[in-house]
């Protein structure tokens, strides 16, 4: 049984509150809030003001994902606002080791995101040290895109990495999941699976978390 994470980026921003209570009240693990600087993905979300707004109202974890550059500077901010977890990107670290204490100095879980090119083998000096790998089933920055087939090889290639070296991270999957894949990408080792488009778009939101939870 895999666990759930709602992305809240394909959530009615003019209803967010509703979106917000509606994963309350569903059996989703996580709130997935990606953040989009415009900058190290070619598209805008919303930043620590929203983020903050989102936690008044959120009695799931908050899973900040942090598609930008130099997301250094926000850890503490994004910690304050509420987030439980904070992902940075392995293409935008290029000090990852210490961003990576740095998200554990504030107080929050620590995860890196793997772009589709980028190999799980860039992650073998640091794996020991992380909570969570996502690994991008789609290209980041924007919703509703088709998944990427070659995912299940990596995720593969992660999972035993993990058990060759006995390491306690979980393994993230955001892009494209749905009822067909989950299954499949759950089989080869994924614990998270990240759902937005999927799950917004459902008449039965609900029904739907919990069908890809039960995968």
């Amino acid at each position: 049984m895999a666990e759930i994470a709602p992305s809240i980026l394909a959530a009615d921003f003019a209803n967010l509150q509703r979106d917000i209570e509606m994963i309350n009240s569903s059996s989703a693990d996580y709130i997935h809030v990606d953040i989009m600087d415009g900058m190290f993905v070619p598209n805008i979300s919303f930043g620590i003001p929203v983020c903050q707004a989102i936690s008044k109202h959120a009695r799931k974890p908050l899973d900040v994902h942090l598609m930008i550059e130099q997301p250094d500077r926000y850890l503490l901010d994004f910690k304050k606002a509420g987030a439980s977890g904070l992902t940075v990107h392995y293409e935008a670290c290029p000090h990852l080791h210490r961003t990576i204490q740095h998200i554990k100095e504030v107080g929050a879980t620590a995860g890196v995101a793997l772009n589709p090119h980028t190999p799980v083998e860039v992650l073998s000096e640091v794996l020991g040290d992380l909570d969570l790998v996502l690994i991008m089933s789609v290209n980041p920055g924007f919703g509703g895109q088709k998944f990427i087939e070659n995912t299940y090889k990596k995720i593969a290639q992660l999972s035993s990495l993990r058990e060759k070296s006995g390491y306690t991270f979980k393994i993230e999957v955001d892009g494209g999941v749905n009822l067909d894949n989950a299954p499949l990408l759950v089989r080869e080792g994924v614990d998270i699976l990240v759902a937005g488009s999927f799950v917004f778009s459902s008449t039965e939101p609900l029904e739907t978390i919990s069908l890809l939870k039960n995968t």
